[in-house]
């Protein structure tokens, strides 16, 4: 392989492996400042245990998300300068306000948060945990307005003089349309993937053994992650049908991938599954709902859906020769079968993770008793609930980057155009190598650490009141967490 396809496989790995830590991130900070809140109203024992013990488990969680993050800016200097260059002046506009604004609203109230049990007032405390939350949806907001401009450019013009993209309207930037539908459905899918997290683990505690006191307390943090996995799966329907029918409108070649028609059709169906030549081009459709693609792309069950041939025709004859696109012999169709199953694996683990958590609220009901999660797969509903929407997150936004393809910023430049064009193909594999055996090396901390305190569960937290006193004020602060 070509530096250019190693480049493209490198930041690949390290999005999708960073892009794991990043939706529980955002929703757990919530699901824990609503515990802390209920405990700071009411001191219910139980709500302290389970801020205690998911605030653990969200650091871990944080803190690798953290490391991992970082890399991702560096390979936009390494590997893809060209593209740094095209279009610095308006994706560094976002990041900054992301790094300097967001990451440290984050960062300085979370060591508040880790670091002042029993030193700051109560509610004090308790709002600096809503603060750390408030800082990672800013975060979100931030990241996928420089994405969207990817999707979708807008508030910029061209200086031919200098070969770059020119920032001219932030806030046009800040509200593209593409960003306006993405980001609550970031924000929804994020939420719906912490719930799922907690639904798991309470689960999987509730069926063990001589539970005693704690037994209400987790049928209540498993009831808890259940109702905020439905309602954020809501949400994630919603403003995903939203975000269809906006995609349709910019990226038609995207939702025509998303199916493989390659022609246009009214009446578009949608396929749930088929059978073929893996590029889509002689295809048996199994199941197949008529008129289904038009509604996700129009809001019409008859409207046109163009197809792959014509939108091909339209981009060769529209960006053929362009400094940042290409020649004739480009292809303008990304990779059918990666665009087609990653839009129905999306779907489909998102919608099991909704069948879940009306499994789990049902099983946990007033008068369901203790023999309705008797069953021994219940067990594996536990282990497996994180995983659903997690999974799912991650074929979304492998769906959304490789449905872009050939684009790096749509319209405007190719991917070929964007790589370093100073950097080796063994350059580019060293790296690939390193970072993937440190993040292997950082997967088995991540696991081993995240499965230590959930099997220790909350019951090994203390009571409050029984946290030891902190009455030396110079004594230097020790992470004793």
């Amino acid at each position: 392989m070509d530096a250019l396809d190693l480049a493209r496989w490198q930041f690949a790995i390290t999005t999708v492996y960073h892009f794991f830590f990043v939706p529980i991130t955002i929703g757990l900070s919530g699901i824990v400042a609503g515990f802390h809140v209920a405990w700071v109203r009411g001191h219910n024992p139980q709500m302290y245990k389970l801020t205690k013990f998911f605030g653990k488990l969200f650091v871990i969680n944080f803190a690798l998300g953290l490391v991992t993050g970082i890399v991702q800016e560096f390979q936009f200097g390494m590997n893809w300068s060209d593209y740094s260059r095209f279009v610095g002046d308006i994706f560094g506009a976002p990041l900054a306000f992301e790094a300097l604004l967001t990451f440290f609203l984050e960062s300085t109230f979370l060591g508040l948060w880790i670091f002042g049990w029993g030193r700051i007032p109560e509610k004090l405390h308790a709002l600096t945990m809503c603060l750390v939350h408030l800082g990672t949806v800013m975060s979100a907001f931030f990241i996928l307005s420089a994405n969207s401009f990817m999707q979708n450019p807008v508030g910029f013009t061209f200086n031919p003089k200098t070969n770059r993209a020119e920032l001219t309207d932030f806030v046009a930037v800040l509200t593209n349309k593409v960003q306006l539908v993405t980001f609550p459905h970031v924000i929804f899918a994020a939420y719906m993937t912490a719930g799922a997290v907690v639904m798991g683990v309470a689960l999987w505690h509730l069926r063990r053994p001589n539970l005693g006191d704690n037994a209400s307390m987790y049928r209540k943090a498993t009831r808890v992650g259940a109702v905020v996995t439905l309602v954020a799966s809501l949400g994630v329907m919603i403003s995903g049908d939203l975000q269809g029918k906006i995609m349709t409108e910019v990226q038609p070649m995207k939702m025509a991938a998303a199916e493989g028609i390659y022609e246009s059709q009214s009446h578009a169906p949608f396929s749930v599954l088929s059978i073929g030549s893996l590029d889509g081009t002689k295809a048996t459709r199994i199941i197949e709902v008529p008129g289904l693609l038009s509604f996700l792309g129009h809001g019409d069950f008859n409207a046109e859906v163009k197809g792959i041939n014509p939108l091909r025709d339209e981009a060769k004859a529209k960006f053929t020769g362009g400094k940042f696109t290409s020649d004739s012999s480009t292809s303008y169709t990304p990779n059918i079968p990666t665009t087609y199953w990653t839009f129905r694996f999306m779907m489909g683990f998102g919608f099991a993770g909704t069948a879940a958590s009306l499994l789990v609220l049902w099983a946990t009901r007033k008068n369901a008793g203790e023999k309705a999660l008797a069953p021994r797969w219940w067990h594996w509903v536990a282990v497996a609930t994180p995983f659903l929407p997690l999974l799912g997150n991650s074929f979304g936004w492998i769906f959304t980057e490789m449905g872009r393809q050939p684009w790096i910023v749509n319209g405007l430049m190719t991917v070929q155009h964007a790589v370093s064009p100073s950097v080796s193909s063994g350059e580019v594999l060293f790296s690939m190598i390193v970072y993937t055996l440190l993040y292997a090396a950082l997967a088995v901390v991540e696991v081993k650490l995240f499965l230590k305190y959930v099997r220790m569960g909350a019951e090994a937290v203390p009571e409050p009141g029984h946290e030891p006193e902190h009455d030396d004020t110079d004594a230097p602060l020790a992470y004793a967490y």
